[in-house]
């Protein structure tokens, strides 16, 4: 799932999302259908080439993300964001459930006016809408440096979904998207 299909180039676009560990987000990007790839990462920080440890400590000011490419022809940018409202709480100010620190804030990272545009109409939307009974807090920013995280951080859930964390927060997370965002699904998860 992490490759990008040469045939679509002139389609693909890529969303950076955070809203918790990427552990979550990266296991429900990656069963949408268009989105050719998905790399959990760090970003928003001023330290070159963090890693995971120094991350964790949250002092680096960088937010764990995913890197999303997709292609806009098959998925929207907006359908992208509707997802991320949906799988993680963006009224919590740097925490997710059990997982506390700036690294779990909730962001939207952005790499074009277009995708900037399109993240503060679907929050100010939500907040018309009042979805949520608190203020919304989701950071809306220009895409920094983005860092790959490890390779044992890569497509964590699908190499261990036996894993307490996975068990616990992963795959609720992945139920309550697939539940909801049933048209969204790529074959083979159908």
């Amino acid at each position: 799932m992490n490759t990008i299909n040469e045939e679509n180039l002139a389609t693909v676009e890529r969303a950076t999302l955070g809203g918790g560990c990427f552990w979550c987000l990266e296991a429900v990007y990656q069963q949408i259908i268009g989105v050719s790839a998905v790399i959990s990462g760090y970003a928003g920080g001023p330290r070159a080439n963090p890693d995971y440890e120094s991350v964790c400590t949250g002092t680096t000011g960088h937010a764990e993300i995913v890197d999303i490419y997709f292609d806009a022809s098959v998925i929207t940018y907006r359908d992208l964001l509707e997802v991320l409202f949906v799988i993680h709480d963006p009224t919590t100010l740097n925490y997710q459930g059990n997982d506390h620190g700036t690294q779990y804030r909730s962001v939207i990272f952005t790499h074009s006016e277009a995708q900037n545009k399109t993240a503060h109409e679907v929050v100010r939307e939500l907040v018309d809408a009042k979805i949520y009974s608190n203020p919304i807090v989701t950071e809306i920013a220009d895409a920094p440096v983005i860092y790959p995280a490890e390779d044992y951080h890569q497509d964590y859930f699908r190499q261990h979904p036996g894993q307490g964390y996975c068990m616990a927060v992963v795959a609720p997370k992945l139920a309550k998207f697939r539940a909801k965002f049933r048209s969204l699904l790529a074959v083979g998860f159908q």
